[in-house]
């Protein structure tokens, strides 16, 4: 699987040029077999300096290798995903504090979600 797409990459890159902004997450890395969730919001110019909200142990803001982050092995020759259908809707403050409320970012998404589902009517 392609991890960061020009498209991401882009996003990502113009928004490592504005840190004042509380962006919102442009893509989410997760590990299919255990602990281990990233969102990220930008990319220095480098091209490997991620920052965003980590989640290994326990969510945290601050930055990451993306190479790094892509050499994880894992049992059976798998590696870190991307998680084709994220859509962040929220900027990272808001994820940040339902993360750290929860405990996990994927707690927090699913709280986040149902408050989504909730506030949006049937049609």
């Amino acid at each position: 699987m392609i991890l960061l797409t020009d498209g991401l990459r882009d996003r990502l890159l113009a928004n490592g040029r504005r840190r004042d902004v509380d962006h919102v997450p442009v893509v989410k890395f997760f590990n299919p077999f255990g602990a281990g969730v990233w969102l990220a919001t930008a990319l220095d110019e480098d091209g490997d300096l991620m920052s965003g909200l980590a989640d290994i142990e326990r969510p945290e803001l601050g930055c990451w290798s993306f190479t790094e982050m892509k050499a994880i092995r894992l049992p059976f020759g798998m590696g870190i995903e991307r998680d084709i259908l994220f859509t962040g809707d929220a900027p990272i403050s808001v994820w940040v504090e339902a993360a750290r409320r929860t405990g996990s970012i994927r707690e927090a998404e699913r709280n986040l979600y149902q408050a989504a589902r909730a506030r949006t009517p049937n049609i």
